[in-house]
């Protein structure tokens, strides 16, 4: 039996009650008073005010795989609360499988035992996070999230738990039932956890709308979902899904992984989500010859392709920054320091924050050096994430990479040395579409005027980059 114990007299009286009161706590079934099973997929309120500039946090993967556990989390929080939180980072998530009762760093294994509840819906197992006791489910985390002035995410998995099809478990306010929503030949390529949803059927919308009131009434802000948004792109799950957070009124992230994202969706990805991945996985190395995982290098011709695209509201996403301490239990290889060179790791920052793409840190935060705490925290480089426009590459060759965006007052210029040996960079302002003869640079990592020049004259180490606030004299 995957489940926990209580599940089995849940089971035995679902089929009396189909209006899903089954013997469960009281918790399980209540609803949010924002949401209702019938209710018209209306765009909540606070819509356009959810990512307006890209999200900023923190996720579990990098430094726990699917093993993260309360005090961990709290460790976490509590550091990011004291040290990032200054700087404007928001989002405290955690990533993948928080409802295996016995998990392995890097998840998927068909042996997994699941804890969830009479309406098939994954929860946190108190062995896990003690505070999700007696059906509480997330919510007393997500308020200690909220009370460091936090917002707390979670990971999902597209679809419906295969156990709660198998035993047919009422879906929460709904006359529906798990079979009649399953499309029981389809489910995610590298997770054996759920089938798919049938768009269909009414019974799918149902499903989603129960599991958004669940994450409603927890006080989620942010929700990543995963094996949707490629191989193959599950346009139908992406809409239903959107719609079932936007009834709840509550103002949500969704993030879609992972990648590469169809370019050719993105009015639908705007329409119905706030970030989307433009890759797979990547991690600490420079470049990879297999798709999971990719390296830094790799990336640049994504971020160029998908140049221009973000909004507002609606962000490209790079994926996580694997920086610092990776580990105790990371989702990929062995417990280590990042391998990537300081030069690497601030090339890494400087294009995620010119491409611009939603920043999350991975990697056990307590565990950080001045190193990686210097990288996450100079205020003039966030703000080129934050706050550029016009972001998109100007020079691309096997060697150089030269970014430019606007600023309020002036640009923003990122040069590339993505060879590995050493190149001499020279460029007039002009040559990178910037205007005036001499031009006021600042290097923003070295936080240093460097008076007025009249364009770009370096020498760059192999892998590394610079980063100038470029203003008119």
């Amino acid at each position: 039996m995957r489940s926990f114990t209580s599940l089995l007299a849940v089971v035995s009286c679902a089929a009396v009650l189909v209006s899903a009161l089954v013997c469960v706590s009281p918790s399980f079934a209540q609803r949010n008073a924002a949401g209702s099973a019938d209710a018209t997929p209306t765009a909540s309120r606070h819509d356009q005010a959810i990512a307006v500039t890209p999200p900023m946090g923190w996720n579990s993967w990098d430094g726990y795989g699917t093993t993260i556990n309360e005090s961990e989390f709290r460790a976490n929080a509590d550091w990011f609360a004291a040290h990032l939180k200054p700087y404007g980072w928001q989002y405290v998530t955690i990533d993948m499988e928080w409802f295996v009762t016995n998990p392995v760093a890097t998840g998927n294994q068909k042996n997994a035992n699941f804890f969830m509840d009479g309406f098939g819906r994954y929860m946190p197992p108190p062995a896990r996070f003690p505070s999700a006791a007696d059906g509480k489910g997330f919510k007393p985390l997500a308020a200690y999230t909220h009370s460091l002035g936090l917002k707390f995410g979670i990971h999902i998995l597209q679809g419906i738990p295969n156990e709660a099809v198998q035993k047919n478990l009422p879906i929460e306010g709904s006359p529906f039932h798990a079979a009649d929503a399953a499309n029981k030949s389809g489910t995610c390529s590298w997770n054996p956890d759920n089938y798919d949803l049938e768009p269909s059927k009414p019974a799918a919308q149902a499903y989603y709308d129960s599991i958004a009131r669940l994450y409603a009434s927890w006080e989620v802000d942010f929700i990543k979902v995963d094996c949707i948004a490629s191989r193959p792109y599950k346009g139908e799950e992406i809409r239903m899904l959107s719609t079932a957070l936007r009834k709840t009124g509550r103002p949500i992230v969704l993030s879609l992984s992972p990648g590469e994202a169809p370019i050719e969706k993105v009015d639908e990805l705007r329409k119905y989500a706030q970030m989307w991945r433009i890759s797979d996985d990547i991690w600490d190395m420079w470049h990879s010859d297999v798709h999971y995982p990719q390296g830094l290098g790799d990336q640049f011709p994504r971020l160029a392709k998908w140049a221009g695209v973000a909004q507002p509201g609606h962000w490209p996403d790079a994926d996580m920054l694997p920086l610092g301490y990776l580990g105790p239990a990371p989702g990929w290889g062995e417990p280590r320091q990042t391998r990537l060179t300081h030069d690497e790791q601030r090339t890494f920052m400087t294009a995620w924050c010119m491409f611009p793409s939603p920043l999350m840190v991975g990697g056990r935060l307590p565990s950080a050096d001045d190193w990686t705490i210097s990288l996450l925290t100079d205020p003039e480089v966030l703000a080129v994430d934050q706050h550029s426009s016009d972001n998109r590459p100007i020079i691309s060759t096997e060697k150089i990479v030269i970014w430019r965006a606007k600023s309020a007052d002036g640009y923003y210029i990122a040069v590339f040395n993505i060879s590995p040996e050493s190149q001499k960079v020279a460029y007039k302002w002009k040559d990178l579409d910037v205007s005036g003869g001499m031009n006021n640079v600042r290097d923003l990592w070295q936080r240093k005027d460097l008076g007025a020049t009249d364009g770009v004259n370096i020498e760059l180490l192999s892998h590394a980059s610079v980063l100038y606030s470029v203003q008119p004299r």
